[in-house]
């Protein structure tokens, strides 16, 4: 309780999954204050969270994210358990297969032995392992594949986003859906959340949970946040291939593919010079299909040269420049700013263990579940990064 016995007030920034798990976490920890989520597009069109592969892995190079990931695949599997009987979000636990060249082989296996040691269930495949579980790929130039065979896979964003938000509603969360354009601030302190109507949100804790937007927001108080939106491209195409229960592709290219539905889809990143700031940019490059993807995908996947086009949508990542890892707690001088966000590209996965995070540190004053001090705001003041290189 405040003083004088008023419960404390939260402004979360941002309604995407991140904040309205966050939201749905409070409450359920028994959190009795208000909470005020403000999200500037109700209909989500945009929303980074919708527009997402909506995927799940374990494989990552730092541990902590192996972790995270584990919460979140434990979290989507048992879905009922939190939104009852028909809660459904179509988890499909097929696995990631990761294909490595030579140069960076001894790195994986070191990784898989980590990820092991961690609880994840990776396995190490040889050139001829992949062939005999995956005949439509060709092994030219893979050295090793690594492949999750539990709490790996893909489900539906917009369904888990939709039950944790009308949850959170249903406990009295509120949503606001305007634009926030500012913030009233002291020396230690967030006070209120100004909105582009004019009004202002009083508050006693903020949650930064803006997406690919949080890095422009939090430049409004005048505090450096190196999160900006980058845009990624998802084609969506059928080919003449049966691929049942076939993985999440990551090659060594740098593309990806997946089953969905009748067909697939795939992308990969832009180069780098054509990998800037996308701030309202959700047109898709088809010039990544023909240039990079298509070529790669054909090389391994010899059956994907008669792809067909269906469609192309784009949407954006929350990209962390300093080290591509999400950015987790308090701010160093504003004491009651929380960060959640910056995750670059894993933010849905990660998504439950972040919520629960942010609601116990609100209501207990330190992490209990999983501790995410290492992603804490320390690091980006003084530049140190903590590396993520599994990033597509």
């Amino acid at each position: 309780m405040m003083a004088g016995g008023r419960a404390p007030r939260v402004v979360i920034v941002g309604g995407g999954i991140i904040g309205s798990c966050s939201a749905w976490f409070l409450r359920r920890l028994g959190f009795g204050g208000d909470i005020t989520v403000v999200e500037k597009d109700p209909s989500y069109a945009l929303c980074s969270t919708a527009l997402s592969a909506a995927s799940i892995r374990t494989q990552f190079e730092s541990p902590l994210n192996v972790r995270m990931s584990l919460y979140g695949a434990r979290f989507v599997s048992s879905i009922r358990d939190s939104f009852g009987p028909a809660a459904d979000v179509g988890y499909q636990e097929n696995g990631y297969l990761i294909l490595s060249g030579m140069g960076s082989a001894n790195a994986r296996l070191a990784m898989v032995d980590m990820q092991r040691a961690e609880g994840a269930d990776v396995v190490a495949l040889a050139p001829l392992e992949i062939e005999r579980r995956f005949p439509w790929i060709s092994t030219q130039g893979v050295a090793l594949g690594t492949y999750g065979q539990a709490a790996e896979g893909w489900f539906d964003a917009w369904s888990l986003l939709s039950l944790v938000r009308t949850s959170a509603c249903e406990m009295d969360v509120r949503y606001v859906a305007r634009e926030v354009t500012g913030f009233d601030s002291g020396p230690s302190r967030v006070q209120a959340v100004r909105l582009a109507d004019g009004s202002r949100i009083p508050c006693d804790w903020c949650i930064m949970a803006a997406g690919a937007q949080s890095g422009a927001l939090t430049a409004r108080l005048d505090q450096p946040l190196p999160v900006s939106p980058r845009k990624r491209t998802v084609f969506s195409f059928h080919a003449p291939l049966k691929m049942d229960h076939g993985p999440m592709l990551f090659d060594s290219s740098g593309i990806w593919m997946r089953p969905e539905g009748q067909g697939f889809i795939g992308g990969v990143q832009p180069p780098a010079e054509r990998d800037g700031d996308a701030t309202g940019d959700f047109e898709p490059d088809y010039r990544l299909l023909e240039g990079t993807f298509w070529p790669a995908l054909a090389q391994r996947i010899p059956a994907m040269e008669a792809l067909r086009l269906q469609s192309a949508w784009a949407g954006h990542y929350e990209v962390n420049t300093l080290d591509h890892n999400g950015i987790v707690g308090p701010h160093d001088t504003l004491e009651n700013l929380l960060f959640a966000t910056g995750f670059s590209g894993h933010g849905l996965m990660h998504a439950p263990a972040v919520g629960r995070a942010i609601a116990e540190f609100i209501q207990q004053g330190r992490y209990v579940t999983l501790d995410l001090t290492p992603l804490g705001y320390a690091r980006i003041r003084a530049g140190k990064p903590l590396s993520e290189e599994i990033v597509y």
